[in-house]
């Protein structure tokens, strides 16, 4: 075996310290390039590499599918081996037994959920080929970490070796255990929107500059722990795809290649239900019957700040429905998650990275194995489709509303056991608009005029209201354009326009100088002279910010949305009086935080990491910014960015493929890694950076090259 690592890079910086050499080390460089382009001219490799990017992008070529997820596995850990161990030993269910207390709560979780058992029984489950992958990606991670053990925090070196079932744990505590359903939603017993989001567009041929067709991939997510991407590119024989996986994911969850892409988004789709049980001797209330609960038995562990463990008992109890999650005062609530006899995700993404047209694709899609997310889509061809995609319940009663309470479980008529088809879900394929939209809205409005007609469908597959702002100004952007550059879509997806400020300022700016005094007359003029975006040179925006933090959303507007003007309501003031006196609140506020009320949005909202402090635009999308940027407070007033646009991919499917993107808080998470933030700096100019998918262009922007 021939193990080969190049840091071009270093070649200045410490083997060639004299003036002198610098020659030399170009002559290496090159020579190293036509030596590594020579083998490309092979129809296989012989040998399965790495090659990374200067922006610390991983592009694989692998000999066979084996070793390619071999070398991702090896890929991710020189990226991120810190926290995907992390990740992996939450997903055990030992985080409390490795690292204390802190991860107790999340160990119930997990085991609760039946996470580490069903790990196995999947693993069990995948085709034998799929298997030798999922086998071989570990067997990349341990390979890392053995020859690299000085690289690795040793408080996490306890989660070695991994094992394959590592894998589909985390695959379960991500997709279905935090997606579909996270702790904070069962202890609340309610089903609240996630604040996981996403913008996607599909631009046909017919609203294209170019004639060809577009894609825009744009999910919102935090910008650590579990929800942080990876950027790659996997070639093998069988595939050539670029895009973005989750952290500890053995493939590409959002990818394109030469034919065709996809994205996902968040979509509204309702894949859990508590059951409320009725307690009686012996167990719960089933149709007049008593049934008995099963039971588990477990021990947890739990670290000591000295060291020690102590063991806690855990009783896990589950009744046909699911897990029981909660019980006290003769009820108890019983959780049930779709999904969990469907172990082929993984095997899902890899076929759908790997087709070839729109007829391949749709056949990888109709195993529904993937329990949720919008389905965007666009090919080379020329067709683009949005499919609501999801494992979505056939139940015998109920709409959307219904099934978000507590749901009872003393009756089989609520208990649901079959899963709608492929063909039940709501789907258009080359709409006449020739555009498609989501931002996390129902797919009643994915364009317009409308394509999927909500009559169509079970009243409770997705809700029926109010289309939120971020939506409407994802629409309007693509409706009043009737040809959209390539250039022109990446412009569209940094807007900052604040749909909300559009909607509402023309009466709250002159019920201001009719109702307000001195300070809220003065704030009306800042809000008159503001240009309505969130850009960093925005001034007003800061102040418009805090007035939205004063109001009572639920009574601001005098005309509610309306379907039949789904782009221009809801709009108008219900109260100006109360209106006025919230803007005269938020001057106060403004003015004392930041000495003036025109303040530039850059200066008080921020991207931090490390050294780097940077004015921040964008903001959240309830105020109807595309380019949306979540932030937490922090020191001095200020306010930093710790979500939002994380992988953002535009795809042009020309021939070849045109494609710009940007992950937005870098491609790595290791100490002393230069891909630390190195993309923060063009997050914050509103730039993409190009992707390099030939390997000519891959070779002449060469970092590090790694041989298997």
């Amino acid at each position: 075996m021939l193990n080969i690592s190049v840091h071009l890079w270093q070649f200045d910086q410490q083997i060639f310290k004299k003036k002198s050499s610098r020659f030399l080390a170009f002559i290496l460089s090159a020579i190293l390039v036509v030596v590594l382009a020579s083998n490309s001219l092979a129809t296989a490799p012989r040998a399965t590499e790495i090659l990374w990017d200067t922006y610390g992008i991983p592009h694989i070529y692998g000999k066979n599918a084996q070793s390619t997820f071999q070398a991702f596995g090896w890929a991710q850990m020189q990226s991120h081996a810190n926290l995907l161990l992390r990740l992996y030993g939450q997903a055990r269910g030992k985080a409390a037994e490795y690292w204390g207390e802190e991860y107790l709560e999340s160990d119930k979780w997990v085991l609760t959920m039946g996470v580490p058992n069903r790990a196995s029984s999947w693993y069990q489950a995948q085709s034998p080929a799929f298997r030798g992958y999922i086998d071989a990606f570990t067997t990349g991670i341990n390979a890392y970490a053995k020859s690299h053990s000085d690289m690795i925090d040793d408080e996490v070196e306890i989660v070695l070796p991994i094992k394959p079932e590592d894998v589909l744990a985390h695959l379960q505590r991500v997709l279905y255990f935090t997606f579909i359903v996270n702790p904070q939603q069962v202890a609340s017993a309610t089903q609240t929107q996630s604040k996981a989001g996403s913008n996607g567009w599909a631009i046909a041929p017919k609203r294209s500059a170019s004639g060809k067709a577009m894609l825009l991939a744009n999910p919102h997510l935090l910008w650590s722990n579990l929800f942080l991407w990876y950027e790659a590119q996997i070639t093998d024989p069988g595939i050539n795809a670029s895009g973005a996986t989750l952290v500890g994911i053995p493939v590409l969850a959002i990818a394109f290649n030469d034919h065709l892409g996809w994205t996902h988004t968040v979509n509204t789709h309702d894949g859990w239900d508590m059951y409320q049980l009725k307690l009686a001797e012996g167990g719960y209330l089933l149709d007049g019957k008593v049934r008995p609960f099963t039971t588990e038995n477990l021990l947890l562990k739990v670290k000591q700040k000295n060291g020690s463990l102590v063991e806690q008992p855990l009783v896990v109890k589950s009744s046909v429905h699911g897990a029981v999650v909660q019980e006290k005062d003769g009820v108890a609530v019983a959780l049930r998650v779709v999904g969990e006899d469907r172990p082929g995700v993984l095997q899902q993404w890899w076929d759908m990275a790997r087709s070839q047209n729109l007829s391949q694709f749709q056949k990888v899609l109709q195993r529904l194995q993937l329990p949720m997310f919008t389905v965007m889509y666009a090919d080379r061809e020329g067709h683009i489709m949005h499919l609501f995609n999801g494992l979505v319940p056939i139940r015998q009663q109920g709409d959307f509303e219904y099934w978000q309470g507590l749901i009872p479980g003393d009756t089989s008529k609520t208990l649901w056991t079959k899963m709608h088809s492929y063909e039940d879900l709501p789907r258009v394929i080359d709409p006449p608009s020739g555009w498609l939209q989501n931002a996390n809205d129902p797919p009643w409005t994915t364009t317009f005029p409308a394509a999927i007609k909500a009559d169509d469908y079970p009243a409770y597959m997705a809700p029926r209201g109010e289309m939120y702002f971020r939506a409407q100004s994802s629409a309007r952007m693509l409706a009043e354009d009737t040809k959209i550059s390539f250039a022109e879509m990446i412009k569209y997806k940094h807007s900052t326009k604040m749909e909300l400020a559009e909607r509402i300022l023309d009466d709250l700016i002159p019920s201001a100088q009719k109702y307000g005094d001195k300070l809220a007359r003065r704030a009306a003029d800042v809000l008159a002279a503001w240009d309505r975006n969130a850009n960093a040179d925005s001034r007003g925006a800061v102040l418009f910010s805090f007035w939205w933090q004063e109001i009572d959303e639920d009574q601001i507007f005098s005309t509610p949305w309306s379907e039949k003007s789904p782009l221009t309501t809801p709009d108008g003031l219900k109260n100006p009086k109360n209106a006025v006196q919230a803007l005269q609140t938020a001057a106060a506020k403004v003015e004392k935080a930041y000495g003036k009320l025109d303040v530039a949005w850059g200066e008080v909202f921020r991207v931090r990491s490390g050294s780097l402090d940077l004015p921040a635009n964008g903001g959240d999308g309830d105020k109807g910014i595309f380019r949306v940027v979540n932030f937490a407070p922090a020191k001095d007033e200020r306010f930093q960015a710790v979500a939002g646009d994380s992988y953002v991919a535009a795809i042009e499917f020309s021939q070849p493929v045109k494609a710009m993107a940007l992950l937005s808080y870098g491609n790595a998470t290791q100490p002393g890694s230069h891909h630390i933030s190195d993309q923060l700096p063009l997050f914050t100019r509103k730039q993409l950076r190009p992707v390099w998918r030939t390997r000519s262009e891959i070779l002449a922007h060469l970092e590090e090259c790694k041989t298997f």
